[in-house]
């Protein structure tokens, strides 16, 4: 065989992402299968591992995991090919979210489907030769349907079944009843969720509810942050499992391990410096850690306005990069089936105000566009004194929008709870937040008439 006809003049770096998109991309392994042959490859141990997916996919319809490979990796003797095997199954795994793996993935199927139609003439020679003329049609069918995509659609007449079931989503609930109600049973596969705030409201604890919640229901959860350290997000999660606010945790460390060792689910938390780590970087950190065995139920993005975008020039640069890291995230939730929350910052007027509404987002309204989800959390000065809040359901494509909720928010330990206006607890915070005025402004005085009396006493010390 020569160079042209297989990989080796397209680098073994190329033939690496190859491999690595067959292992990440179990659509991509679907369409080529038919024109994936060993013998492409340039390395033994390359064309070893392109023989293990392609023997287990046939088999089992999946991708086959590391524990697949370290298996069959027993069977093999010699110690060298071993060696060297494992040296290439290194290689691919780094190349685990590389951005190029896109152009990998067409290169590749151009070459197969070019292969495949020089066959197919090569064959017909010997068919016309013979006089076999329908046999020269079907090979060269044949050779053009290679490395095509399977999919065709959505067969209307025949679907009627897997149309009630999508529509019954396979969901992930909120910690908040009144709030998964309006959503249908929570956020679903594909689907993107967003909180919006101001700065120091409650972001980051909303979502860390999210995350905690969703542990408890057997669900394990990435969690992604860009802001705190990997360890003040896991403090919020204890603190909202054992109800000790985040700094007396230290001191109540069994009771903590206590509860942690009774959930059933569990969360990675991952951080990178902000704007350091882009989409295609959360994206490479889920495949490895699926690779390594840990399904993720629930991602959580803390917070999407802080990954890294593209580069842009003009005034419009920060929209556009927004606009586009929204689309990507909304598109790995779709790629990966799974929900994904984030949050993002409500602009400075909204500090300030009751209701925050979609005209209130920071820098990109796109954003709002992009999300399945979106709602938002007022808490003015007064609010956080009294521990109160207000919940705005500004987007929701899966029932009612324009819906705001009373809420109770102790920021010590993370306990959020959002009410139905009509209802009891609803009722009475509505009620606690329509008084919160007068309550804050004697709260103010008796401040300021304790300030006086120590400034007169002071000054009778000072008179003495």
């Amino acid at each position: 065989m020569s160079n042209v006809d297989n990989l080796i003049t397209f680098g073994f770096g190329f033939q690496s992402k190859v491999i690595a998109a067959l292992l990440t991309d179990i659509k991509f392994l679907e369409q080529s299968f038919d024109i994936l042959h060993t013998e492409y490859f340039e390395s033994i141990a390359n064309q070893w591992l392109v023989d293990i997916i392609r023997s287990y996919y046939e088999k089992y319809k999946k991708v086959p995991t590391l524990d697949v490979f370290k298996v069959s990796l027993a069977d093999v003797n010699d110690d060298i090919k071993r060696a060297t095997i494992i040296d290439s199954l290194r290689a691919v795994t780094n190349q685990y979210g590389s951005t190029d793996l896109p152009y990998a993935k067409e290169r590749f199927l151009d070459f197969g489907r070019n292969q495949e139609l020089k066959k197919a003439i090569l064959k017909s020679v010997e068919f016309i030769e013979r006089g076999e003329y329908d046999a020269v049609k079907q090979e060269i069918d044949r050779a053009s349907k290679a490395g095509t995509s399977r999919e065709i659609g959505m067969i209307y007449k025949e679907s009627l079944d897997k149309r009630i079931s999508d529509t019954m989503r396979n969901v992930v609930e909120t910690p908040w009843p009144v709030v998964t109600e309006i959503m249908d049973g929570g956020l679903g596969k594909g689907e993107l969720g967003v909180i919006m705030a101001g700065p120091g409201v409650g972001k980051t604890w909303c979502l860390a509810l999210i995350g905690a919640w969703s542990v408890l229901n057997n669900k394990n959860v990435l969690h992604y942050t860009l802001e705190l350290a990997e360890e003040q997000i896991g403090l919020r999660y204890d603190a909202y499992y054992s109800g000790f606010a985040t700094n007396e945790i230290k001191y109540h460390k069994d009771e903590v391990q206590k509860k942690l060792d009774t959930l059933k689910g569990n969360i990675i938390v991952k951080w990178y410096p902000t704007k350091t780590a882009g989409v295609n970087t959360i994206v490479a950190h889920m495949q490895r850690a699926m690779t390594l065995g840990f399904q993720p139920d629930l991602v959580i993005v803390d917070y999407a306005d802080l990954l890294k975008g593209y580069m842009h020039h003009g005034e419009a640069k920060k929209r556009f990069e927004l606009e586009n890291i929204y689309e990507e995230l909304r598109g790995t939730a779709g790629e990966f089936q799974v929900p994904i929350w984030t949050a993002t910052q409500a602009n400075r007027s909204s500090l300030e105000e009751d209701i925050i509404g979609a005209g209130m987002v920071a820098e990109a309204f796109s954003k709002i566009m992009i999300a399945d989800f979106v709602m938002s959390l007022s808490r003015k000065t007064t609010d956080k004194i009294m521990n109160t809040g207000r919940v705005h359901i500004i987007k929701n494509r899966f029932g009612p929008d324009g819906l705001t909720f009373p809420s109770s928010m102790n920021a010590s330990n993370g306990n959020i709870q959002i009410f139905e206006e009509s209802g009891f607890d609803g009722t009475k915070t509505t009620l606690k937040m329509k008084t919160e005025g007068d309550v804050t402004k004697q709260f103010i005085k008796k401040a300021l008439n304790e300030m006086d009396v120590k400034s007169k006493l002071k000054s009778v010390d000072d008179m003495g």
